[in-house]
């Protein structure tokens, strides 16, 4: 089968578009790391609100985001959808690796955090990271769906914030935390495909009990009590029986 240009070109746009959702989400994750200081514990709820700025940008750009597209699958599902959806993903994954590795050398105070960080999301264990994505998939979706259903931008100033200071998993930014640690190992490539699964999971919940929830069916009584167009007296018919 030949590969035309254009074909080329349209998959090297999905790409890019993932690599800048990814760079984004690498910005926001760092200036997490910049609000986390044990010696200052709120310092942490400005960062969750700051990296709110990611989404923001995402969507409003129309950048490729995986956990921002996964529950739109259902919807739209063609071929096309779904190369979208996997080619975000890479781009996703090239984008924060080397945000990471950048952020992570011209920041070495960074770097540390991200590790002391990246340490414990191993130490939890896979089924809990995979439960916390799970939790931090509703949430993305819910941000992206009411963004796009009502062109608000205040699911994703809450919700963005809601699942960091829950402590929940997102895949996209733990690419980035972990290149910016440096980790780069098994076990943690393991543990980030478990939060794939996890992201992925909880964004198709919503959309899938939408799939199951019944339709509102029409009464049998709706339309009673109408007068049927064609029982309508026309105002000729009415002037000839005056007459």
């Amino acid at each position: 089968m030949k590969v035309t240009k254009d074909q080329v070109l349209g998959i090297a746009g999905k790409i890019s578009d993932g690599i800048l959702a990814g760079a984004l989400i690498s910005l926001g994750g760092a200036v997490f790391l910049a609000c986390i200081d044990p010696a200052v514990p709120y310092a942490r709820y400005i960062g969750a609100v700051f990296f709110s700025m990611a989404l923001l940008c995402i969507c409003m750009r129309g950048y490729a985001l995986y956990t921002g597209k996964i529950g739109l699958i259902f919807e739209k599902h063609t071929k096309e959808d779904v190369s979208v959806l996997l080619l975000s993903l890479l781009g996703n994954a090239i984008g924060t690796v080397a945000f990471g590795y950048l952020i992570g050398a011209v920041f070495p105070a960074l770097k540390e955090t991200a590790l002391s960080l990246c340490t414990g999301k191993l130490g939890q264990g896979y089924l809990f990271g995979l439960l916390r994505a799970f939790l931090c998939g509703i949430l993305v979706f819910s941000a992206v769906d009411i963004y796009r259903s009502n062109h608000s931008v205040t699911g994703i100033v809450l919700c963005i914030p809601a699942f960091i200071l829950s402590g929940y998993e997102h895949s996209i930014a733990d690419m980035f935390y972990f290149a910016a640690s440096g980790i780069a190992s098994g076990e943690a490539f393991l543990y980030l495909l478990m939060i794939v699964i996890g992201n992925s999971l909880g964004g198709l919940f919503i959309p899938a009990l939408k799939l199951i929830r019944p339709r509102a069916k029409t009464s049998p009584d709706e339309g009673k009590g109408e007068t049927p167009p064609e029982a309508e007296e026309k105002p000729q018919d009415a002037e000839n029986r005056e007459q």
